[in-house]
C-alpha cells in the first residue's frame, strides 16, 4: 500500500469524548472510527490487524479439531425462554426488536441456545460425540457502560467455540486442551508474558470458570496473583475456601489490575437438557450432552495489545499481527531508490506500507511511530550517499545501517 493512497490519516488528537487510551491511539493512528459509544468501525489498517488475529485464533481452534460455522445473528425468543434467559432480569444486555409480521427476536449476545437446538437434529448416538464447533461472528450487547474504548463494545466480533462431550472426564480433557490453545494464542499476539489464566466464578455450571487476564494499570478487573506459582484469582471469588482449595495463602498474593481477554466455561447440561440435546450410549441408556463454551473478543484483543504495548510515541505492534511488516519511508533525494525497494518488497511477498507522501521528514517519522509497524526503512539522499539504508526497530528503537542486499536478507528472516 502506498500511504498517499490510504484514505485514513494520522490525527493529532482523538475525539474529545473518547477517554480510553486504547481507542484514542487506534483512532489517532487511523485504525478505527468511533460511530457512537461502544460502536467502532474498522478502517483498512485496523481490519488488517483483526484479520491476522482471527487467523491466529482459527489456526489454534482448527488444531483442537474445531469445525467452523457461521450462525445467524437473529435469535429465536422461544429457545431462550426454554433456558430461562430471554427475560431481561436473567440477561440484562439484550438488544430486542419487533418483527413487522409480529413477534420479538433478539440480536445475539451469545450462541449456546441456537447451536444446541441445531445440533439436536444431528446428535443421537455416543458415536456422534465428541466434537467442537466455533465461529467468528458479530455479537450485540446493550452495555450500560461503554467507556473502555474498543475493549467493551455494544457491537463486536467474537470467536465463540462450544464443545460437546459424552462424559465429564471427556469434557475436562478437551477443556484443558482449550486452555493450552488459549495460552498459545496470547503468546502469538504478543501479550502472553502479561496474561494469566485466572480462577473466576463458575456460576451454576462448575466450581470455577477461567478467565485470561492481561495485567495493566487501566484494567477493569482486579486479580490476585501468586507470582511464585503463577496462579491468579479474580477478586470476585477470593475467599478462604478458594485459597484452601488452591493451596494458597493470602499473604503471598499480589493485587493487579487486569483486562479480561478471554474466558472458558464448563456448562454441564445447562443447555442440553432443556433443549433436548442428548445421546444414547452403547447400553441404550440416554444421557444429556456435556457442554463447554470458550470466548475471545477480537476487537477487545486488538485494543488490549494496543493498550499494553504502546509507548509515549504511539502504537507498537508485534510482527504477528502488525498491519504491515515494514514501513518504507522515502525522504528527499531517495524517492527513486525507495520506489525500487517498494516494488522489490512486493515481488518477494514482504508486507510494506510505503510513505511516498510529499511531507517533511519529521512528520513522516512521527506518523510512523504512531502507526507502530515493527520495522521502519528510510531511504534518503544521505543514506544513498553512504551506500546504505536505515532500519529502525519500533519496539526497541535500535537503528542499524545496511546495504540493500542486507536489507532483504533481514526482511526475509
Amino acid at each position: 500500500m502506498r500511504q498517499s493512497q490510504l484514505f485514513t490519516k494520522v490525527r493529532k488528537e482523538a475525539p474529545a469524548d473518547e477517554v480510553a487510551r486504547n481507542a484514542q491511539l487506534l483512532i489517532r493512528a487511523g485504525f478505527i472510527h468511533k460511530d457512537m459509544a461502544g460502536v467502532y468501525s474498522l478502517l483498512p489498517l485496523g481490519l488488517r490487524v483483526v484479520t491476522k488475529i482471527e487467523q491466529i485464533i482459527r489456526d489454534e481452534m482448527n488444531k483442537l479439531g474445531g469445525q467452523e460455522v457461521d450462525l445467524a445473528a437473529l435469535q429465536n425468543k422461544t429457545l431462550w425462554e426454554e433456558t430461562d434467559r430471554w427475560d431481561d432480569e436473567a440477561m440484562d444486555v439484550w438488544f430486542k426488536t419487533e418483527l413487522n409480521s409480529g413477534g420479538e427476536v433478539g440480536l445475539a449476545p451469545t450462541h449456546e441456545e441456537p447451536l444446541t437446538a441445531l445440533l439436536s437434529g444431528y446428535v443421537s448416538s455416543y458415536k456422534d460425540l465428541p466434537f467442537s464447533v466455533y465461529q467468528f461472528q458479530t455479537k450485540f450487547r446493550n452495555e450500560l457502560r461503554a467507556k473502555s474504548g474498543i475493549m467493551r463494545g455494544r457491537e463486536f466480533t467474537m470467536k465463540d467455540l462450544y464443545s460437546f462431550s459424552r462424559t465429564e472426564e471427556e469434557h475436562q480433557a478437551f477443556y484443558e486442551r482449550a486452555a493450552t490453545a488459549y495460552e498459545t494464542i496470547f503468546n502469538r499476539v504478543g501479550i502472553g508474558h502479561l496474561t494469566h489464566k485466572t480462577f473466576a466464578s463458575g456460576g451454576t455450571f462448575a466450581p470455577f470458570s477461567h478467565e485470561y487476564q492481561t495485567v495493566t494499570d487501566v484494567g477493569e478487573d482486579t486479580i490476585y496473583l501468586d507470582e511464585a506459582s503463577g496462579i491468579a484469582i479474580n477478586e470476585e471469588v477470593l475467599n478462604d475456601d478458594v485459597l484452601a482449595e488452591l493451596n494458597l495463602t493470602k499473604d503471598t498474593l499480589v493485587s493487579k489490575k487486569a483486562i479480561e481477554v478471554g474466558n472458558i466455561f464448563s456448562l454441564g447440561t445447562k443447555f442440553s437438557e432443556p433443549l433436548g440435546l442428548s445421546y444414547v450410549d452403547e447400553h441404550e441408556a440416554k444421557h444429556p450432552v456435556i457442554m463447554g463454551s470458550y470466548g475471545i473478543g477480537l476487537g477487545r484483543l486488538m485494543g488490549t495489545v494496543a493498550e499494553v504495548l504502546a509507548d509515549e510515541n504511539g502504537l507498537v505492534w508485534p510482527k504477528s499481527i502488525a498491519p504491515f511488516h515494514v514501513h518504507l519511508i522515502a525522504l528527499q533525494g531517495g524517492e527513486e531508490a525507495a520506489d525500487m525497494v517498494y516494488e522489490k518488497c512486493k515481488a518477494v511477498g514482504i508486507e510494506v506500507l510505503y510513505d511516498d507522501r510529499d511531507k517533511r521528514a519529521g512528520e513522516k517519522f512521527a506518523d510512523s511511530d504512531m502507526i507502530g509497524i515493527p520495522l521502519r526503512v528510510v531511504v534518503s539522499e544521505k543514506t544513498l550517499a553512504a551506500g546504505q539504508l536505515e532500519i529502525k526497530k519500533r519496539d526497541t528503537g535500535e537503528v542499524i545501517m545496511v546495504t540493500e542486499e542486507e536489507l532483504f536478507n533481514t526482511l526475509r528472516n
